[in-house]
C-alpha cells in the first residue's frame, strides 16, 4: 500500500526545498498529481490560467489529459518564471532540455530529508498524496481517475484502501468523551 504523507508533512516537505525551482517542482508535484516522468516533461503552455488548468501531453499510454491547477501553484509558478524564463520547458536544465528524473527524485529526497520525514520512498508519494488529500476532501473517485489519468478505475480505488486505512488511526467517539474512571 502507497504511503502518504500527512498535510502538515507536505508543508514541511515544500518548506524544506532550498531553490525556489525545487520548490516549484514539488509543489507542482503535489498540486497536480502528475507522475514524475509527466512533471519533468511539463511545457510553460500546458499552464492554462484562464481555465485554472494544466494539459498533460503524451502522458501514459501516449494520452493527453487536463489536471487541475492551484491558485497558490499559479502564483508560485509565475513568481518563479519571472525569473527563469524558459521557453519551452517549466524545469529545464542548463541545455535547456527537461531536467532528468533522477534530478526530481533527488530533490524530493533532500526535501524529505531536511524536513525529517521517514516515510514515502520517492517523488511519486506526492502523486499517492495528491489523490488520497482529494477523496478526503470528498473530490469522487472517478474525478480522481479522470485527473490522474488512469485508464481503469480499479487503479484509482486503491486509494480507497489507503482512506479506509486512515481510518484505523482515527480516534474512536468513546475514547474522546470525559468520563470519570
Amino acid at each position: 500500500m502507497p504511503e502518504v504523507l500527512s498535510q502538515k508533512e507536505i508543508e514541511r516537505l515544500l518548506l524544506a526545498a532550498t531553490t525556489q525551482r525545487d520548490r516549484c517542482l514539488l509543489m507542482t508535484a503535489y498540486a497536480t498529481g502528475l507522475r514524475v516522468s509527466e512533471l519533468v516533461r511539463l511545457k510553460v503552455s500546458a499552464i492554462d490560467s484562464h481555465r485554472m488548468m494544466v494539459r498533460v501531453e503524451q502522458g501514459k499510454g501516449r494520452k493527453d489529459r487536463y489536471t487541475i491547477l492551484s491558485q497558490r501553484l499559479l502564483c508560485e509558478l509565475r513568481s518563479y518564471w519571472k525569473e527563469h524564463r524558459s521557453p519551452t520547458y517549466l524545469f529545464p536544465n542548463r541545455k535547456g532540455t527537461p531536467i532528468s528524473i533522477d534530478y526530481a527524485q533527488k530533490t524530493y529526497n533532500r526535501a524529505k530529508l531536511r524536513a525529517g520525514i521517514e516515510k514515502g520512498h520517492g517523488i511519486h508519494t506526492l502523486r499517492h498524496c495528491f489523490a488520497t488529500h482529494l477523496l478526503e476532501a470528498g473530490v469522487d473517485l472517478r474525478t480522481i481517475q479522470t485527473l490522474l489519468g488512469h485508464t481503469s478505475l480499479l487503479s484509482t480505488e486503491r486509494y480507497l484502501q489507503i482512506r479506509q486505512h486512515r481510518i484505523t488511526i482515527m480516534a474512536n467517539p468513546l475514547d474522546l468523551l470525559r468520563l470519570a474512571d
